[in-house]
């Protein structure tokens, strides 16, 4: 049976693969557009499968807000490589995801990858762009925020996101804090918020450095207290000094203002994620005999 050079084309466009897959998958079905796709899609599928235990650590965060500011999204989309995440199909489905979970504000992430986007599921486009494009992909994490007054949202490069929630101020006061949680990189907003395990766990650690200097008992536990406020000084947001003013700690600075942080969010990309490490030589291996 001879395919037409436009039918090819037409397949093509729909599912993004190579012109030599796109007319194979024709002459299987007999020229059958549908079922050609359906081919295609299958044929995808196997291959991202094939790619899903290649680490991806390279990507972007995206954040979406919505039109009263009041709330925000934030997700993290993986792949294998820096080249991949700069390009507009990937960057163009991660803002769809982050648009998405605004939208729908799924309860967590399987929710997430079965909403429709254009026709197919998250996890389906997922899949059909790995097949395209060649690289293990992976929706990592999402999170959504809701701010009494408004959401300050910030963006470094495309590896740091910041969502921050605020009661009061205004909206530049809204995103210097935003940046300043991307720089700073606090645990929480106060020392209320502090996990008590991770109290009691720097309480010992001082107590022993406190002894281990030969420090008297009866002056042990004042240095520990005072040691202890610094500690929670530089993890907290309202403890640390603000990035733009160093004179001042954000929580004076949100004093200033009458505004409280309500909540915030930090995504960097690839955090926790263990990279591999393969020298040039073993790379080409790998891709010569088809890893």
């Amino acid at each position: 049976m001879i395919i037409s050079a436009a039918l090819v084309k037409q397949l093509r466009e729909r599912t993004g693969a190579g012109m030599m897959e796109c007319k194979k998958a024709l002459v299987e079905t007999g020229g059958d557009m549908e079922a050609a796709v359906e081919l295609m899609r299958k044929t995808g599928l196997a291959q991202a499968d094939k790619k899903a235990g290649r680490v991806a650590a390279e990507g972007l965060v995206r954040i979406a807000v919505s039109g009263d500011g009041r709330k925000a999204a934030v997700v993290e989309v993986n792949c294998e490589t820096d080249f991949v995440a700069g390009g507009d199909d990937f960057s163009g489905f991660a803002q769809a995801v982050a648009d998405k979970a605004l939208a729908d504000a799924p309860a967590d992430l399987d929710a997430l990858m079965e909403l429709d986007l254009g026709g197919k599921t998250i996890e389906e486009t997922r899949r059909e762009l790995i097949a395209r494009i060649g690289e293990n992909m992976n929706v990592r994490r999402f999170e959504l925020i809701e701010a009494e007054d408004r959401i300050g949202a910030y963006i470094h490069g495309t590896r740091i996101g910041v969502l921050v929630g605020l009661a009061g101020g205004d909206d530049e006061l809204a995103k210097d804090v935003a940046m300043h949680v991307a720089a700073s990189s606090p645990m929480c907003v106060s020392e209320s918020d502090v996990p008590s395990a991770t109290l009691a766990k720097e309480r010992e650690i001082l107590t022993e450095q406190a002894r281990n200097e030969g420090k008297p008992e009866a002056i042990v536990d004042k240095m520990v207290e005072g040691r202890l406020r610094k500690f929670l000084a530089t993890i907290t947001l309202v403890g640390q000094p603000f990035v733009k003013d160093p004179d001042i700690t954000v929580g004076k600075l949100l004093g200033q203002h009458d505004a409280n942080v309500t909540g915030f969010v930090r995504f960097e990309v690839g955090e926790g994620i263990e990279k591999k490490s393969e020298n040039f030589a073993q790379e080409v291996m790998a891709q010569v005999q088809g890893v």
